[in-house]
């Protein structure tokens, strides 16, 4: 275990050391499309256009009743400290006070993964724009690598299960 976390803290710092110097606005901001806000707006939005927008309202609220739960059971039970506590200062205020898992990470991979299974075209696009919020959050001082990991797990998880629960 202490060959994982070390080689999870040397990721971070290479990971890390590539903001500094560095304008990093557009990670904030990345970072912010992770907050929740545009997950309810985009659910909202497609259960008013179509069909197939309401049942990826109808799952995507039975796959948070799992990933915020969990989130906060793991939160708890693991009490990882963030690298912001342990090693650099971080470039914004963490949500909270632990690292393992990464809630925006989390959140970002459930949406990516129904995203992907409802709209299969925009598959890549929300992928991608779920590892970019998982990067931010390295890149912003207040995750190491496999807080990231475990998140996108959680997140990918959450998912399967409800959309095999309701569909």
């Amino acid at each position: 275990m202490n060959l994982i976390t070390a080689k999870d803290q040397q990721l971070f710092g290479w990971i890390f050391g590539c903001t500094q110097n560095r304008d990093i606005r557009w990670i904030r901001l990345i970072s912010r499309t992770g907050d929740g806000h545009f997950y309810i707006l985009l659910a909202l939005f497609l259960a008013v256009i179509e069909q197939q927008g309401f049942w990826f309202l109808v799952v995507g609220l039975i796959a948070f009743m799992f990933e915020l739960p969990s989130y906060f059971v793991l939160k708890k039970a693991f009490k990882r400290s963030r690298p912001c506590d342990l090693l650099v200062s971080a470039h914004i205020q963490p949500s909270d006070k632990f690292s393992l898992p990464s809630g925006h990470t989390a959140a970002a991979f459930l949406m990516a993964t129904l995203i992907a299974h409802f709209y299969p075209g925009f598959a890549l696009i929300a992928y991608t724009w779920a590892s970019l919020i998982g990067l931010s959050r390295v890149l912003l001082g207040v995750h190491f690598p496999t807080d990231i990991i475990a998140g996108a797990s959680l997140g990918i998880v959450s998912a399967w299960i409800s959309l095999n629960l309701v569909l």
